[in-house]
């Protein structure tokens, strides 16, 4: 998949853009604060119906406009699809593809797939957990679309049981009996999620490992994944062995239900629903021990781009080529790095690359040149080595 041509009314800084893109690797070039950015986060959005950089849609909007539309030509093999985003905070924003309106925006999520590799990655090793749980949820819906719907009826019950537990404290029967229709609801959804999510960690294991020791080269520890989770038998953050069995949505349903049952008297005490998938973390591990705490900082940007290339090789190995976006990183990472981003990159069907200045970026990488600046974005030259 790649884009062949890329429209921004009122996206961020961008008033409009028009830009015809090619296969292969393109670099936008520009000052900081030109806008480089703005470009390849449009892209980025498309496939997750969010930005990497802040998690509302309002700062996507230009200062004084109403809405930003992002629309962009696609090739998907021997398809063409024209997509379009109207992005309108405060309301429900509006998705078209080849012009035909969908029911919900949702149903975008999974036709677009793109892996992007920015600064900001560094926090899915030294982050909260609630950055990896995005990263998780994010990948999830990216290779299973129908489990957007899951994930949001699981925060939807989420929201509405964490309100009515504010409030049970001072309650009597009536509210507790409704705290447990919202129980099921949850162990439901629950249950599915957390089963998605393993058998994802499962699958993205492999991929992390042979990535990281690529990055990290030979003599370093290698990389795991595991899952902690509030419901021990989703896992206890060890990392995932090769052919681990991975419990049923059933089952995991039923071990919720029961570790809510145990937790309800601190729920109700704390007003807050403290058993589930919305409180587990993805860990990461160097051998032995857990990354966080104990990676060195480059090993940490080891890891992280390891990330995301084992996200880039996963989804690939599902049969599809994703969209590689690399948003200025290449100034930040050592030559063993670069070289190993540099190959992954020159493999993908389409690579955007954002960089302040040219030489940071390697000579194979330099297939066609964008510069960005004074609002304009202009395609200058093409071909190798430029």
């Amino acid at each position: 998949m790649y884009v062949r041509h890329l429209q921004l009314v009122d996206f961020r800084s961008w008033e409009k853009v028009d830009l015809a893109l090619r296969p292969g690797p393109t670099v936008f070039v520009g000052r900081n604060g030109e806008g480089k950015t703005n470009l390849v986060e449009a892209v980025g959005y498309l496939a997750t119906m969010s930005s990497h950089r802040v998690s509302a849609d309002a700062p996507l909007v230009r200062h004084g406009a109403a809405q930003a539309v992002v629309r962009a030509a696609l090739r998907r093999e021997d398809r063409e699809l024209l997509v379009e985003v109207e992005v309108n905070p405060g309301r429900a924003n509006r998705v078209r593809v080849n012009r035909a309106a969908l029911p919900r925006p949702r149903e975008l999520l999974g036709l677009v797939k793109s892996v992007l590799f920015a600064p900001e990655d560094l926090t899915l090793v030294r982050g909260d957990p609630a950055e990896r749980r995005r990263f998780l949820d994010d990948l999830l819906v990216s290779r299973t679309p129908r489990l957007a719907g899951v994930r949001s009826d699981y925060d939807r019950v989420l929201k509405q049981r964490n309100a009515l537990l504010k409030t049970a404290r001072m309650a009597r029967g009536d509210a507790l009996a409704t705290l447990d229709v919202w129980d099921a609801h949850l162990v439901d959804y629950g249950g599915q999620l957390l089963a998605a999510r393993l058998a994802l960690v499962a699958d993205l294991a492999p991929h992390v490992a042979r990535a990281y020791a690529t990055v990290a080269g030979a003599g370093g520890a290698a990389a795991g994944l595991g899952y902690a989770s509030t419901v021990p038998l989703a896992g206890d953050g060890a990392p995932i062995a090769p052919d681990t069995p991975i419990p049923r949505a059933a089952e995991l349903s039923a071990a919720l239900r029961e570790r809510i049952a145990e937790r309800r008297r601190d729920e109700v005490d704390r007003g807050m629903t403290l058993v589930g998938p919305h409180r587990d973390d993805l860990v990461l591990h160097l051998g032995a021990v857990p990354a966080k705490g104990f990676a060195s900082h480059g090993e940490s940007w080891s890891l992280a781009l390891a990330l995301k290339l084992g996200c880039f090789g996963l989804l690939r190995a599902d049969g599809e080529e994703p969209i590689l976006v690399l948003d200025d990183v290449f100034a930040t990472l050592d030559a063993g790095r670069r070289a190993a981003l540099a190959e992954v990159a020159r493999s993908a069907e389409q690579t955007l690359i954002t960089a302040a200045v040219l030489d940071d970026v390697p000579d194979e990488l330099r297939g066609a040149r964008v510069e960005v600046g004074e609002g304009t974005a202009t395609l200058v030259e093409e071909g190798p080595g430029v």
